[in-house]
């Protein structure tokens, strides 16, 4: 009883709310509408005929020369409802029989409006990227009411969304071999999806490409189970077998399993290290009232102006929490040289080598969309989500940091390391 009253005082204020936004400009421009659209395809066929409608033969033509000409015939028409944009209309569609081979005669179908389309490629645009900004499929009626009118149902989105997944797959089968990347970032996130009818955690698996223009690509993403040797080695192949060639650099997140699939499949090209997790783990193993201490001396490292700066540097931090703190030591010590891979780059390349960032970026803007779901419907779901806030343009890349040098090879002098 409670939740009818609710629903009812809802409505009400919703009514109160809207009550003054009539707008009789939008009205009566979108009785227009329907003249407008029946006029379209009206023209669309009197071309294919070659005659208007009530023509019984092209301008200027004896009846000879007509009856040659004559491709077909109208037959009446019939009633379709279409949403757009606009608003919901029913128009009157013309039909027509039009001549074909020996006698025979077909259907005529407009190529303006597609065969059982009921709603306008810029309709299903607009369900599809309010979808992407994070609404949930229930709140796409509520939202797009004022477009639509009778406004949409979670159906409807569904449908629209299953269009989607035709790109999606053609997409991931794409030839890379065309792709002038140089550079590729690799890192994973972990969603929930509905598996089995229950929650469960799953990796999205992402790698960014760099072109040689400096522009970011996305070049995969993938459901798996967990990154695991196994997972990245499947994704590594993929973009392998499609044709993606050696690249010159990678910046990773510093998974043990991303790490040795990438040296199975391009071992000997520069690996970095992102400094910001590595970070992480340093805090990770110190007491807190150690941490900005231990922050200071890593950034002082980091952001050393030259290579040969960084490794004095690194030399100090060593000895010095070899006595402070030996795990902070040894945490920095692990990472070894492909923590400051970065310096084999030119200068102005550094900032947007040193770290993992591009990809943890849009981790977070994919996770702030999809944020009012909690749980997606499927693990399918959430990597072709992922991609469609790019491709769709509600996510944009740009170039990276220093991209005007891209072009100067990969220096091969990785750092000495520290005693």
């Amino acid at each position: 009883m409670t939740s009818d009253i609710t629903k009812a005082q809802a409505c009400e204020a919703e009514a109160l709310l809207f009550d003054s936004w009539f707008d009789p400009i939008e009205d009566a421009l979108r009785a227009r509408v329907r003249g407008f659209i029946e006029a379209m395809i009206e023209e669309e066929l009197t071309a294919a005929l070659a005659r208007p409608r009530y023509g019984r033969r092209p301008a200027g033509k004896d009846a000879a020369e007509a009856a040659a000409h004559v491709t077909g015939h109208r037959h009446g028409r019939r009633t379709r409802r279409l949403t757009g944009t606009f608003g919901s209309t029913e128009i009157a569609v013309p039909r027509a029989r039009l001549a074909g081979p020996e006698g025979t005669t077909r259907e005529w179908r407009s190529a303006a409006l597609r065969t059982y389309q009921r709603r306008t490629r810029a309709a299903d645009a607009l369900i599809a990227a309010t979808y992407l900004a994070g609404t949930n499929t229930r709140r796409v009626r509520r939202a797009l009411a004022a477009v639509f009118a009778e406004g949409v149902g979670k159906d409807v989105v569904s449908r629209v969304w299953r269009k989607i997944k035709t790109d999606w797959e053609a997409w991931n089968r794409r030839d890379l071999a065309c792709e002038p990347i140089v550079r590729l970032i690799l890192d994973g996130t972990v969603v929930r999806v509905r598996l089995d009818r229950k929650a469960t955690a799953i990796s999205l698996l992402v790698v960014i490409g760099v072109r040689e223009d400096g522009q970011k690509v996305l070049l995969s993403v993938k459901n798996m189970g967990g990154e695991t040797t196994e997972a990245w080695r499947a994704v590594l192949d993929d973009l392998v077998g499609r044709g993606l060639r050696r690249p010159e650099f990678l910046i990773v997140d510093g998974a043990p399993g991303l790490e040795r699939a990438l040296a199975a499949v391009w071992d000997g090209v520069p690996t970095q290290r992102c400094t910001v997790h590595k970070h992480r783990n340093l805090l990770a193993h110190a007491p807190e009232r150690l941490h900005e201490e231990i922050s200071a001396d890593y950034t002082d490292i980091i952001y050393a102006a030259t290579a040969a700066d960084i490794e004095e540097r690194r030399t100090a931090f060593l000895r010095k929490w070899r006595l402070r703190h030996r795990p902070v030591a040894d945490s920095l010590e692990e990472a070894g040289d492909k923590l400051f891979a970065f310096t084999c780059l030119p200068p102005s390349q550094w900032k947007s080598a040193r770290t993992t960032n591009a990809i943890e970026r849009l981790h977070e803007e994919f996770k702030r969309r999809i944020k009012t779901q909690t749980v997606l419907p499927a693990a399918e779901t959430a990597a072709m989500l992922f991609w469609a806030l790019l491709a769709s343009g509600q996510i944009r890349m740009r170039k990276v940091d220093g991209w005007h040098s891209l072009a100067k090879p990969v220096a091969d002098q990785p750092l000495a390391r520290a005693a």
